[in-house]
């Protein structure tokens, strides 16, 4: 790789704490190494003062200062000139996009699937095991080259046969999430974990573009739990040096920023603004979006309960007026707005099972197709065609819908956070949400990040949801609609239950689960993300 603009040695050092297996020195090289170290020097201390500002808006929306459209740029809202870069090459059409982690298998199957776009997932889907880091980078280098092939333990053979295969979007971590496998020490001499965002985008980066853009494609990426249009100025800095450095032309690198957080959904024009010869466009992460509403709101009163996890759908009322507005921003500005994941999946030996997963997606995708939406997501290879159907029938041969520009919707910050949905809580429902996060905590410490439970699919969004709720109606001191409450002893009880039933195996996690979820569920204190002390103290390496 020819590199153009390249800075001075840096005085960042990365030291690297996890072993070297087969193979890794084709991702940790020293150019890669130092390009990351370079990230850190000029983007880390920016990265904390992101992060600093999400605790300060947090305490103050929890004393009471809800959150609103801001007045210091409404200058960008009211500017109608202003575009952003759009669709890149190999983007035109995201019609249907299927989401998963970047294993192997998984990456053969997503690429021979017939989706238009694959969601190479290292966020939500993967567990950060450093052996699922570096090997999912490994795994995206052969795949970009067509060099995968895999061998299961049975002896059957995964290769890459789809003619047109999708294009690659990636997510990284998000800002808040460490990589404990890389130290950064920088000049004045403090050592520090580094940045998982910085780690998975600048392997990825630094190792791909070059290949990608030859292709006819690009380096894209998905970029999850932006809560700040600050924060999307932060990864347009990282694109743009990114960039110079790696000699590609400005703007190649192009972003798909989730709105999955309730601050960002006030920002999203002036997310858009500062990404905007960056941004493809925008996507509504529906459950980690759920999870935000109730971190944010969780010491507000009864008027911001949620009931059932299942009742809370894309339908009520906070949920309606942020996919609407989204839509609407994203066409305003030439964007893509992208739909979020139903999590139905089938079951090919239970085929009531999937006739109802193939109803209850059929029914999501049409409303988002209706609603605007120029694409969407599904988990599993055999939904594509249940989603396509629904999307051909409102784009036809268009690619997109980016010119039906939904100036009838109107939506205020008081529909943003309103959270009346009218439903009770029920005892099933509680017991729902302990063994549903037992379940999947106990297979992310395993290593597995997306997790079929119960005929959905389960990644760390929908399990924090399911703890942050026990957390939320304990503290709130309510009752199932049986007249149960909902106390400490009475979730400790469903916690036995769900331990008692549990299929338990030589290497299972299930003790270290219950513990993690006693700390992020139970405990007075909520932590911002359960998957920080997960990962700190419980993952295995």
């Amino acid at each position: 790789m020819t590199l153009i603009d390249t800075p001075p040695p840096t005085t960042t050092a990365l030291t690297v704490r996890g072993p070297l297996r087969e193979r890794y020195e084709e991702i940790l090289t020293p150019g890669a190494l130092d390009f990351v170290a370079q990230l850190h020097e000029r983007f880390g201390g920016r990265r904390h003062d992101r992060l600093a500002d999400r605790m300060r808006r947090r305490f103050e929306i929890g004393n009471g200062q809800d959150p609103t459209f801001r007045s210091d740029t409404a200058h960008i809202r009211d500017d109608p000139d202003w575009q952003v870069a759009g669709a890149g090459p190999g983007l035109e059409d995201r019609r249907v996009e299927i989401t998963g982690p970047t294993d192997p298998k998984m990456t053969i199957n997503a690429l021979n699937s017939g989706a238009r776009v694959w969601l190479a997932d290292q966020e939500d889907a993967t567990s950060p095991t450093w052996e699922n880091v570096i090997e999912g980078q490994l795994t995206l280098r052969d795949a970009i080259r067509g060099e995968l092939s895999f061998a299961s333990p049975e002896g059957k053979i995964y290769e890459v046969i789809a003619e047109r295969t999708p294009t690659i979007v990636m997510r990284p971590r998000g800002w808040h999430l460490p990589e404990k496998h890389i130290d950064v020490t920088d000049r004045s001499g403090r050592t520090l974990a580094a940045s998982g965002s910085l780690v998975d985008f600048g392997l990825y980066v630094f190792h791909n573009a070059e290949r990608l853009i030859a292709d006819g494609r690009g380096p894209y990426f998905y970029l999850p739990k932006i809560e700040s249009a600050e924060e999307a100025k932060l990864w347009d800095d990282v694109f743009t040096f990114s960039e110079r450095f790696l000699g590609i032309a400005h703007g190649t690198i192009r972003a798909t920023v989730l709105i999955e957080t309730l601050p960002a959904a006030f920002e999203m024009e002036e997310i858009l603004f500062e990404l905007r010869d960056h941004a493809a466009g925008l996507n509504a992460g529906r459950w980690d979006y759920i999870f935000s509403m109730i971190k944010n709101y969780r010491g507000r009163g009864a008027r911001f309960v949620l009931p059932d996890r299942s009742q809370v759908t894309m339908t009520v009322p906070f949920m309606r007026a942020y996919t609407e507005l989204l839509v609407q921003t994203c066409h305003k500005r030439g964007a893509f707005a992208i739909g979020g994941m139903s999590a139905f999946i089938p079951n090919r030996r239970d085929p009531e099972a999937t006739r109802t997963a193939f109803e209850k997606v059929a029914a999501d995708k049409k409303r988002e197709a209706g609603d605007g939406f120029d694409g969407t997501w599904v988990a599993h290879p055999d939904l594509i065609p249940v989603a396509q159907t629904e999307f051909d029938a409102v784009l036809g041969d268009r690619p997109n819908q980016v010119d039906r520009r939904r100036d009838e919707v109107h939506v205020s910050p008081a529909q943003l956070i309103d959270c009346h949905i009218g439903l009770p809580i029920t005892a099933a429902g509680v017991h729902g949400n302990v063994s549903v996060a037992i379940r999947y905590i106990e297979a992310w410490l395993r290593g597995l990040g997306a997790v079929a439970i119960d005929g959905l699919m389960e990644d760390a969004a929908t399990a924090e949801i399911s703890r942050s709720q026990i957390w939320h109606w304990i503290h709130q001191d309510l009752s199932t609609e049986d007249g149960t409450r909902i106390t400490r002893d009475y979730v400790e009880g469903l916690v036995a239950q769900v331990l008692d039933e549990a299929i338990r195996h030589d290497g299972d996690r299930f003790d270290a689960a219950a513990q993690v979820f006693r700390e992020v569920a139970l405990d007075e204190d909520f932590p911002a993300f359960l998957t920080l002390g997960a990962y700190a103290r419980f993952l295995v390496e």
